[in-house]
């Protein structure tokens, strides 16, 4: 008889009847499968509902939601709040993980129960070329300071501002009722990520890769236009000034800390 589960995996999708077998398979077939499938709909007017339909007996936890078309944010939003588990992770629909991946967030929490957030490292999967892992082997327990940097290096960080590599303690969203911004279209898991990094403890992360990010050429990512501009503008000002106000938070509570700590050495010498 299976436990409780102690993970949720939210995927959001939308018309991905071309991928989803693929990611399903891959979830069907790891090393711990006493986890939660969460399945957001989000409108879908493709074959993707009959897919889900079919894959569904093969799973011990599988839920489907179906929702109106309200975008990537606003599904994961959904998500959020329907999970019930310690922690959760995100999937996006056309990519693919490793047999280790739900494991991997399991173990992680379990060896570092003073970190609230924990990142494995990912690959990038193109329909033409190689897979190719992103960063060099590294891993440790990360400060807020040195979390911020990792989540913000464009260029060769294991850990950047996704959230399919990462897992969360659902208490910590729960308490801070934190959501993903539906105003903007673009970086919406950074934002997320870095408010939820000001509010944890200590992250944990390793480059050692479990996700597989597959890079379409058709995804609306990497196609130029207006609101992309605009939202990368806004996006980059919220990011930056959380990030900032976070750290400037910090250093005055070591500042506190700092003082009390020579008031207590004072008032013992006095005695």
């Amino acid at each position: 008889m299976l436990q409780q589960p102690k993970l949720t995996v939210i995927m959001p999708v939308y018309n991905l009847a071309e991928y989803l077998p693929r990611a399903l398979d891959a979830l069907l077939h790891q090393d711990e499968s006493n986890f939660k499938l969460l399945i957001i709909d989000d409108g879908s007017t493709d074959e993707t509902n009959e897919i889900l339909q079919e894959y569904r007996p093969k799973f011990p936890y599988f839920t489907v939601i179906k929702t109106k078309n309200g975008g990537p944010s606003s599904a994961r939003n959904i998500g959020l709040n329907q999970v019930d588990t310690p922690y959760f992770t995100f999937h996006d629909g056309d990519d693919f993980v490793d047999p280790g991946y739900v494991s991997f967030f399991l173990r992680a929490f379990k060896l570092h129960p003073d970190c609230d957030l924990v990142s494995c490292g990912y690959y990038i999967d193109r329909p033409k070329g190689r897979s190719h892992v992103v960063g060099k082997p590294e891993s440790g327990v990360l400060t807020k300071g040195n979390a911020f940097m990792k989540l913000t290096d464009i260029f060769d960080s294991p850990m950047k501002g996704y959230c399919w590599n990462k897992g969360y303690r659902t208490k910590l969203v729960r308490k801070h009722n934190l959501l993903f911004d539906t105003d903007v279209a673009f970086m919406e898991d950074q934002i997320f990520n870095v408010k939820y990094i000001s509010i944890a403890r200590k992250v944990y992360y390793t480059q050692k890769p479990y996700y597989h990010y597959w890079q379409r050429s058709d995804s609306i990512v990497h196609k130029p236009n207006l609101k992309k501009t605009s939202d990368l503008f806004i996006g980059n000002y919220l990011i930056w000034s959380k990030i900032i106000k976070s750290i400037m938070q910090e250093h005055e509570k070591e500042k506190a800390k700092k003082k009390a700590n020579k008031i207590l050495l004072k008032n013992s010498n006095v005695d």
